[in-house]
């Protein structure tokens, strides 16, 4: 009994290792602009059969405006950040052992690796992976290479990966075209894919996306981290 049991610690502690050892290798990797990482949900999607649509493009053919949108809408303090928003993060912490509702505190980053690595469902222990791994993914890849594998591993829609395939999907045009409208509303679709509908939206969706429209066009310093030299 006492065998079989250090035998079954012994498996999970190799198991262990090997999932940590995942991102650490696979970071620098994807630090290569010719390599196309895909998310765990698209792996997932992959392996029981259901329909993907993914099409990746290099952020040098995404419109600047929906990137700009991205940032300001998801992450304002993207450029500013070793991958974690220390300041979000400690008023999050605050909120709930004030016993109030939380709002999320996820960076750019922090969501990134969370698609690439981890996975959806909220909780401490994913919370408390995201970190170190936000900071590792920051340490190792540019900002333009994070925020460039961000949109096009993201669900856009069901099924529907990254901002080229969305901007066809919703729009009928590539990513590079997109006008500042059409960019802040399939940003601000990002928080519920599947439930909110860029190319049809209700009130809601347009009140946050002229919010939004107006981030990105006074962004300035916000996003310089990710324009082109």
């Amino acid at each position: 009994m006492l065998k079989t049991t250090k035998r079954i610690a012994a498996w999970v502690t190799i198991v262990l290792v090997v999932l940590a050892a995942i991102p650490l290798v696979l970071t620098p990797i994807y630090a290569i602009r010719g390599v196309h990482p895909i998310s765990t949900l698209m792996l997932w999607d992959e392996i029981t059969v259901r329909p993907v649509l993914r099409d990746w493009v290099s952020i040098d053919d995404v419109a600047p405006v929906l990137l700009h949108s991205v940032i300001m809408s998801e992450d304002g303090q993207f450029c500013r950040h070793r991958g974690v928003d220390w300041g979000e993060m400690r008023a999050v912490v605050d909120q709930a052992l004030d016993g109030e509702e939380t709002r999320g505190a996820s960076t750019i980053t922090m969501q990134t690796v969370k698609n690439l690595f981890l996975w959806n469902d909220r909780s401490f222990v994913r919370k408390a992976m995201e970190l170190p791994l936000a900071i590792y993914f920051d340490f190792v890849l540019s900002k333009r290479r994070i925020l460039e594998i961000y949109i096009n591993i993201a669900e856009w829609d069901t099924g529907v990966y990254g901002i080229e395939a969305a901007s066809q999907h919703y729009f009928g045009k590539p990513a590079s075209q997109l006008t500042a409208r059409e960019a802040a509303l399939i940003t601000v679709s990002l928080p519920a894919p599947g439930a909110r509908n860029p190319a049809n939206p209700g009130r809601t969706l347009r009140r946050l996306a002229q919010r939004v429209e107006r981030l990105a066009k006074a962004s300035g310093a916000y996003v310089g981290c990710v324009d082109a030299d």
